[in-house]
């Protein structure tokens, strides 16, 4: 069987990062191993989360600088999955977390974009059960 095991997110400063995905998104600190250069190996995850994972990487060239928050062009590139997507919402919100909208119906579910600290645009969603409705 094969997963996919980590997506790459490319930032400004590893320690404003841990704090956003820690305290803003909820996600846990799975490692942050010192390496050679000054960088680091950060991998942070949301609770219970089995196989994927955003490893945390500074930019170190002007090309990845350059990146960091338009790293999709503008389109929305990670997808933040909620089973009580009202309580994460509120949660988020109070977290300083900024939403472009306000939460709207889908055929596939719930859902409000929001941007993390440096732009990037993420989607919070509650998909939709089979045969039932998204909340």
């Amino acid at each position: 069987m094969t997963h996919l095991g980590l997506t790459t997110i490319v930032v400004q400063d590893y320690d404003e990062a841990i704090a956003f995905y820690r305290d803003a998104l909820g996600f846990e600190l799975l490692e942050d191993t010192r390496l050679d250069d000054g960088k680091r190996w950060v991998v942070v995850a949301p609770p219970g989360a089995r196989e994927t994972a955003v490893l945390l990487a500074r930019a170190v060239t002007g090309e990845q600088e350059a990146r960091v928050g338009d790293q999709t062009g503008g389109r929305v590139g990670w997808f933040l999955n909620t089973d009580a997507f009202d309580r994460d919402y509120a949660r988020m919100r109070a977290a300083g977390v900024v939403f472009e909208e306000s939460p709207r119906q889908e055929p596939y579910g719930t859902v409000a974009v929001f941007r993390d600290l440096y732009g990037n645009r993420w989607d919070l969603l509650q998909l939709r059960r089979p045969g039932g409705p998204a909340r």
